[in-house]
């Protein structure tokens, strides 16, 4: 099945833009929605002329009461909406105890309750058509909890994978689908600064991640190697050994 009309947050840069330049390439229709409008029209202008159709809606995902209303208008600007990309999030955060509680505050905030009241806005549209696909963009991180600045960071993303096994579990066998996306380290503004052999360029992340999605995947590591092998590692080690991988 072909989604044609596809919503995606987070999309004014990183792997959200990225994602809708991959989505446009293919000739989807796209709503994008960001906090940063100035950021989302000039990339609508980029795409335009090989996207199907593009729509904005600037949007800030931890104000609950703009993100139904933000679906439901770009849900009307596309004809509807086929599949909604759940990828707004902040890479904020600092050892928990030190003193910066509100950037750990603010992260969880906009990864967990953001993508919570995303996924109330999707799932209504959804569950009022009944069809769709729901995709979560979790992270490696959510598998095993991370320590010091990334600690707020991880329980925020392990949060988002259980919101999406507990829906895949209600919906089984039901014409709408969900996909938990489990990206590494893929080069952009949040990992910017992170020393590690396994960062993955934005291109080859983005394509696998587009692949992931299209596949409509329940669960999947992205890209597959090597992060398929080493979330088994993580989630199944003792964690005298999963603490020498992270």
């Amino acid at each position: 099945m072909v989604r044609e009309k596809i919503i995606i947050t987070g999309a004014s840069s990183g792997l959200g833009e990225g994602m809708a330049r991959e989505f446009a390439a293919r000739g989807r229709s796209l709503g994008l929605a960001a906090r940063r409008i100035d950021r989302l029209e000039s990339l609508a202008g980029q795409l335009e002329s090989s996207a199907r159709r593009v729509a904005v809606r600037q949007l800030d995902v931890t104000d609950a009461d703009a993100v139904p209303v933000a679906f439901e208008a770009l849900s009307e600007d596309l004809g509807g909406v086929d599949r909604v990309i759940v990828n707004a999030g902040l890479g904020k955060g600092a050892p928990i105890g030190t003193g910066h509680a509100a950037a750990n505050m603010e992260t969880v905030q906009t990864n967990l309750v953001g993508a919570l009241a995303q996924a109330e806005a999707a799932m209504e549209i959804f569950r009022r058509q009944n069809a769709g696909h729901l995709v979560l963009v979790s992270s490696m991180s959510a598998v095993r909890g991370l320590p010091k600045a990334q600690t707020a960071y991880s329980a925020s993303k392990a949060g988002v994978s259980a919101l999406g096994q507990g829906l895949r579990a209600e919906l089984a066998g039901s014409p709408i689908t969900v996909t938990v996306l489990l990206p590494g380290y893929i080069e952009t503004d949040i990992n910017r600064g992170v020393k590690t052999s396994m960062m993955t360029d934005t291109e080859r992340g983005v394509k696998a991640m587009v692949a992931a999605i299209e596949s409509e995947r329940a669960r999947a590591a992205v890209p597959a190697w090597p992060w398929t092998p080493i979330s088994w590692a993580l989630r199944y080690l003792p964690e005298s050994l999963s603490a020498r991988l992270i």
